[in-house]
């Protein structure tokens, strides 16, 4: 008999329904949604909707985390809630004297030093698993271009450059999006995937950070309570790692008229790799072999059963997780993407910020002792 696990979810906007219909999809394999939390009564009755048409059983609906977290109709709690109530949820969570595993969305919280409270906190609850979301490492092109770069394929990594032309923001709840101090800033709330990527690809840590940006055309006739948004729609970040290898993120968010969202290269000492998404591309050729022996293939993992926003990824997020849950105790038992992940995704993404606005190189030691 397949084992079951109880999910609650704090935050039902977009993200937080979106992993409601994810988790509809592992049923068969022993999740269950039993509750939700959210203190803004249109996302509730929109998740309560999507319950209904998803054939969930009734679901436990509380205004707040802590009524969640008391019901003890959890055993994982998923945080989708806005950026900048990651920090105070996740404490909560950690500190509550019944242990719950955790999913929390990207980025993990918005600045260095909040997150580096969660890690200190987590530390002392060694039963409870907390995964950040960082799913693109899941998206197939993506997982088949780190798999081609884990196996030495192409050499010792000495640059990966990932080119992200895309969209504006999207509109959430209260608009919270549309300023830093809510987000952490662009680079911390969109741009700590692809950090995460770098850190992946170059298998070691960052050193340093360059970043020229700007918000040059989106949201800048929008007014909020009397305040213009002040997030950047566009960058580019240089990020030099500990074993001489540099990352370079290309970001524009006015770019709707692309192909590609995602564009990917990965370049050894003896070949090159690059993952398109949502082409769902891979190619992958040698230095030895040229141009001609550049090969050309489609990416697809036969496990996902829903697409989803993220082609897939949240899906296998999600069952990649569940499965650390179940396996607790084992060698299995463990985050794929764990706090360390999650902390210096931001802690990149913040001297990225930081540079912009001073206009210098920014080291990741400066950004991790001083905030």
């Amino acid at each position: 008999m397949e084992t079951v696990v109880r999910y609650g979810i704090v935050g039902v906007g977009m993200m937080g329904r979106e992993h409601m219909v994810n988790l509809s999809y592992l049923r068969s394999e022993g999740a269950v949604l039993t509750s939700v939390a959210d203190p803004h009564p249109p996302s509730l009755n929109l998740a309560a909707d999507l319950a209904l048409s998803l054939q969930f059983p009734p679901l436990q609906v509380f205004k707040g985390h802590r009524e969640l977290l008391d019901s003890g109709l959890c055993d994982v709690v998923v945080v989708s809630s806005p950026n900048m109530t990651h920090f105070e949820i996740l404490m909560d969570i950690i500190k509550h004297p019944r242990p719950h595993h955790v999913l929390v969305e990207k980025p993990l919280c918005t600045t260095v030093q909040d997150c580096k409270k969660v890690v200190k906190a987590a530390a002392k609850r060694p039963e409870i698993l907390v995964q950040v979301g960082l799913e693109y490492r899941y998206m197939p092109p993506v997982a088949k271009l780190i798999e081609i770069v884990q196996s030495g394929t192409i050499g010792q990594i000495k640059m990966v450059s990932i080119r992200e032309h895309r969209f504006p923001f999207l509109v959430k709840v209260n608009n919270w999006n549309r300023f830093n101090a809510n987000t952490g800033g662009t680079l911390v709330e969109k741009c700590c995937h692809f950090f995460d990527l770098m850190r992946l690809f170059t298998a070691a840590n960052p050193v340093r950070v360059m970043a020229s940006g700007s918000i040059d055309v989106n949201h800048k006739d929008e007014i909020y309570d009397g305040k213009v948004p002040d997030i950047i729609d566009n960058a580019y970040v240089i990020v030099e790692f500990n074993n001489g290898s540099r990352g370079m993120l290309d970001l524009c968010m006015f770019a709707e008229g692309s192909k590609n969202e995602q564009e990917i290269s990965v370049v050894g000492d003896t070949g090159k790799g690059e993952a398109f998404v949502p082409e769902s591309i891979v190619r992958v050729g040698s230095r030895s072999d040229g141009r001609p022996g550049v090969i050309t293939f489609e990416a697809r993992d036969k496990r996902i059963k829903y697409e989803g926003l993220h082609h897939g990824s949240s899906y296998l997020e999600h069952l990649n997780f569940l499965a650390a849950v179940k396996a607790q105790g084992s060698s299995d038992g463990s985050p794929a993407v764990d706090l360390n992940d999650g902390l210096l995704s931001v802690a990149i993404g913040v001297a990225g910020q930081l540079s912009i606005k001073e206009g210098r190189f920014v080291t990741i030691d400066e950004v991790l002792s001083a905030y």
